[in-house]
């Protein structure tokens, strides 16, 4: 495992959002319709409430909308912190979640010595984030998602079944890149990153856009290794 002095592997590749942030930011208000059925991340986040004392800081790591994640962990008493790489986004979220904090940023950004420090969490959610990245990042991801844990810290996080990687597909009128990892490979990637699995649920899901496949999402609730 990478020291926090190589920068986690960074420097060796070049980061590419094209795009990324744009299939989202004119998304805006049409996300929720398109993805209505969210049964799997509200029992993910209610396994964050029940876990951790009132109080405790979580990162909801591409925070979207804040619906439902942050808006469900702010009203547990929880201190919400949310990110997104898009500005739409954050605007939405900040008006439906205004007791949580939310930042434009880049989850490369939050790597040991990058140019954003929001400190450290008791918890990390990283719902259907890590999917926009290129396989080749997604280890370093779940290397910063480990930093910014305290020792013992929780990490939940969903994916999409698939064996692609940065693959473009058309999403709710634009195009997005996305990656995925079939079962067996989605838990070796994230136990060789430091992390205890402790639980999983898989759930067929069929969203309302015509334009995206059904899908089979993965979630995996974690402890960090310590």
């Amino acid at each position: 495992m990478s020291s926090p002095t190589d920068d986690l592997g960074y420097q060796a590749l070049r980061l590419d959002r094209v795009g990324q942030a744009e299939a989202f930011d004119a998304i805006g208000d049409r996300y929720d319709d398109a993805f209505p059925h969210k049964e799997g991340q509200v029992q993910a986040a209610e396994w964050l409430s029940r876990s951790l004392p009132a109080g405790s800081r979580v990162l909801d790591l591409g925070c979207g909308t804040g619906l439902p994640t942050a808006r469900q962990l702010a009203d547990a008493g929880l201190e919400v912190v949310g990110v997104d790489l898009s500005n739409r986004m954050v605007e939405l979220a900040r008006d439906r979640v205004p007791e949580a904090a939310f930042h434009r940023v880049d989850i490369a950004d939050l790597r040991p010595g990058g140019p954003c420090d929001l400190g450290r969490f008791d918890a990390v959610a990283a719902f259907f984030s890590l999917l926009m990245l290129p396989r080749a990042e997604i280890p370093l991801a779940l290397r910063t998602v480990r930093h910014l844990l305290r020792p013992g810290g929780l990490f939940t996080l969903s994916m999409v079944e698939a064996d692609l990687d940065d693959f473009p597909l058309p999403f709710l009128g634009g195009r997005i890149r996305v990656s995925g990892y079939l079962r067996d490979d989605l838990r070796g990637v994230v136990e060789a990153e430091g992390f205890v699995i402790v639980d999983e649920a898989s759930y067929s899901y069929a969203p309302a856009s015509a334009d995206v496949q059904p899908e089979e999402h993965i979630f995996l609730r974690c402890r960090r290794a310590d």
